[in-house]
């Protein structure tokens, strides 16, 4: 064999080791990477969360011990299942293999730190346990994700839909849900229960049916999150579409419901927000005969 075909053979044996060394390592960085959650709060419990858009709208959610809270809007509770969601699918669940590491993917799946769709940053005793981008969206509710402090790109089950910088969408729906009403007072009707029964002001049963569909309805009820301030500035020029005085065995409380330009709103004493509800709920309420709940109930 010449020198110079020697040569050339072992530069190929070389070429193949260097490419088989780079395939070795890039493959044990992915097995690295694996088996561990996205952000590691080594045993800290998660305290606080702050919520940014790419717009610099920011939301905060904070503890209140197996609650969460809504600081900008008067510590007003939070829904705890999506917050509690949210940090599972963060700080617990295996993202599974990175699908990307290199700094221009950060950019394409938009992750970087300058360029990103939702940050998250986690702390606990006001100190920061890890920060989070989230970026593009590659399948129905999965996001690209990657820990702040790390090259990794994942793809986890989030959806940014579900992670608005909007406190009033972070609302705890079931915030003005009447649970065990005792005595309930409507323009039309008068109703208070006295022992298992319902009754009428005049002494008379109710309707069955319209009682459950409202009972039912303040058990369900549902609000979507606060209206804008120039929504509520506008109230007192619209007249209330129903008021319902409402005694409960947690306390008394009085619900007004408002139709503006084809929105629905509602207003309870407890608190100084006015909320929003869907058209659904609206009509449920709205919707209960007072004459029809009144008329007499013929003999069983």
């Amino acid at each position: 064999m010449s020198r110079f075909l020697f040569a050339m053979v072992m530069l190929l044996l070389v070429q193949l080791l260097v490419l088989a060394n780079s395939y070795r390592q890039d493959a044990d960085a992915l097995t690295k990477a694996s088996g561990q959650a996205l952000i590691d709060t080594s045993g800290y419990l998660v305290e606080e969360v702050l919520l940014e858009d790419h717009r610099g709208d920011k939301v905060r959610l904070r503890r209140a011990g197996k609650g969460w809270l809504l600081p900008e809007l008067d510590g007003l509770p939070a829904d705890a299942e999506r917050v509690d969601l949210m940090l599972e699918k963060l700080t617990v669940t295996d993202p599974g293999w990175p699908v990307a590491q290199t700094l221009a993917a950060r950019q394409r799946f938009q992750v970087a730190r300058y360029h990103f769709r939702r940050k998250l940053v986690l702390s606990s005793q006001q100190q920061e346990l890890g920060e989070v981008y989230l970026g593009t969206a590659p399948v129905f509710r999965k996001v690209h994700a990657r820990n702040a402090a790390q090259d990794d790109i994942y793809s986890v089950e989030l959806s940014l839909f579900e992670l608005p910088a909007d406190a009033g969408k972070w609302l705890e729906p079931r915030l003005l849900q009447v649970r065990a009403p005792v005595a309930i007072t409507a323009d039309g009707y008068s109703l208070t229960r006295t022992g298992e029964k319902w009754v009428l002001g005049s002494g008379a049963e109710p309707d069955p049916r319209e009682l459950n569909a409202l009972l039912n309805a303040l058990r369900g009820l549902r609000v979507q999150g606060v209206a804008e301030e120039s929504v509520a500035a506008r109230l007192p020029e619209v007249e209330a579409e129903l008021i319902l005085q409402v005694q409960a065995l947690a306390g008394d409380v009085k619900l007004a419901l408002f139709e503006l330009e084809g929105e629905y709103y509602i207003r309870s004493s407890e608190y100084p927000h006015l909320f929003v509800i869907s058209a659904y709920e609206f009509d449920k309420l709205t919707g209960i005969d007072g004459i029809l709940m009144s008329a007499p109930q013929p003999p069983e």
